[in-house]
């Protein structure tokens, strides 16, 4: 049975991310800062899912190297890891007028976070004999096709996309791809109700990359399977 770790999970695409993964057949770990995860874990559990809960906090390296402990112990083996927390969709700021507590929160949770967390579960990614990292980014960190606004979110999705780059070229010879998907505008609480796209489209997306051949793509960028440009 494959095993998969999700990352903010108690919520919004990344609890949508945990049931499709869930129903695939996978072993998922749905982690979160907040103990509500425990409840959905639960719930989900009663719906014949096979998911168990666990507290983390990416933004906190003690927190990261207690949850490495623990899988080391109980799951010294995983095979897909999905970074998907994520915060500060900051509409009202600027470059400008950028309140730095901010930014630095968006840096801990959007870039450290994941780059803290993939290094920490690399060798139990290693040990698998190959594996998949999924880093849930945003066109608002390309080059190509950002917009104006939410600068912390912006540029911590960017340096999100950069790590993917370098990431995957690291464990390119231990047959682990690494990919950013961006889920487009979604349904979710940082979305709003307006957005054009469901919360199981975007999590379907993501969970594209999860899925992928092993002789499929590493270091890119994709929404539903098909590239996006940087």
């Amino acid at each position: 049975m494959k095993i998969a770790v999700v990352t903010g999970a108690n919520r919004g695409l990344g609890l949508e991310v945990v049931r499709q993964l869930a129903k695939l057949g996978y072993r998922v770990l749905l982690t979160s800062r907040t103990e509500s995860g425990a409840g959905i874990a639960r719930e989900l559990q009663g719906q014949g899912m096979d998911v168990a809960y666990h507290q983390l906090d990416v933004a906190d390296g003690q927190s990261i190297g207690e949850f490495a402990q623990f899988l080391r112990e109980r799951h010294p083996v995983i095979d897909v890891l999905i970074n998907n927390a994520g915060i500060h969709y900051d509409r009202h700021q600027t470059t400008l007028t950028a309140d730095f507590s901010i930014v630095n929160e968006a840096w801990q949770v959007n870039t450290l976070g994941p780059w803290r967390l993939s290094k920490a579960l690399y060798p139990l990614l290693r040990k698998g004999g190959g594996g998949r990292i999924v880093n849930v980014s945003s066109a608002s960190g390309t080059i190509a096709d950002s917009w104006p606004g939410t600068p912390a979110y912006a540029v911590t999705k960017a340096a999100l996309n950069m790590l993917t780059v370098k990431l995957a070229a690291d464990v390119a010879e231990e047959k682990i791809l690494v990919n950013a998907v961006c889920p487009g505008w979604v349904q979710t609480d940082m979305g709003g109700p307006d957005a054009p796209r469901t919360v199981a489209q975007g999590a379907a997306s993501i969970v594209w990359a999860a899925e992928i051949d092993d002789d499929g793509p590493t270091g890119g960028f994709f929404r539903d399977g098909a590239p996006l440009p940087w």
